[in-house]
């Protein structure tokens, strides 16, 4: 059985966004696309509030993000899904302004998936909020997923 990866909005962002001048987003980048080439290794998953995010803004940049995700299963955001969400930013695990981060992540945990692949490293893959959100899944009894970017998850 494969692994299972969340793949959250701002991987598809970067996987299908113009070439960027900025050397660092340029370098994250291609590494999204590097790891993407080697996605055949994992079972991919996204919520509905993926398909949503990414089916917003400028109509050929989100005819590219909704191309990249078509044939991965979505899952759904059920009422235990948005309660541990709204566990997540009450108790101060995320920051409030992080709603659909905590959605994400939420939705990663309830369905048991293994990673949660991300490039927003304000309000998920942050050392700090890391450790927070995985107390708080042990502590409301869940197995925390492995919040990382696609540079931590290339294998050789």
């Amino acid at each position: 059985m494969a692994l299972t990866v969340y793949i959250e909005t701002t991987i598809v962002s970067y996987l299908t966004a113009l070439p960027s001048r900025d050397i660092v987003q340029a370098a994250h980048q291609q590494i999204t696309r590097d790891w993407w080439e080697r996605r055949s290794r994992f079972d991919l998953f996204v919520s509905q509030e993926v398909v949503n995010e990414a089916a917003r803004g400028d109509s050929a940049a989100a005819g590219r993000r909704l191309d990249a995700l078509r044939g991965i299963p979505v899952l759904t955001i059920t009422d235990e899904v948005l309660a541990f969400a709204d566990r997540l930013l009450r108790a101060g695990t995320m920051p409030e302004n992080a709603t659909i981060d905590a959605l994400h992540v939420a939705v990663a945990v309830l369905n048991g998936l293994d990673y949660l692949l991300t490039w927003n490293c304000s309000h998920i893959a942050n050392a700090a909020i890391r450790h927070r959100i995985d107390q708080a899944c042990r502590d409301s009894g869940f197995g925390p997923p492995v919040i990382c970017t696609p540079e931590e998850l290339l294998e050789d």
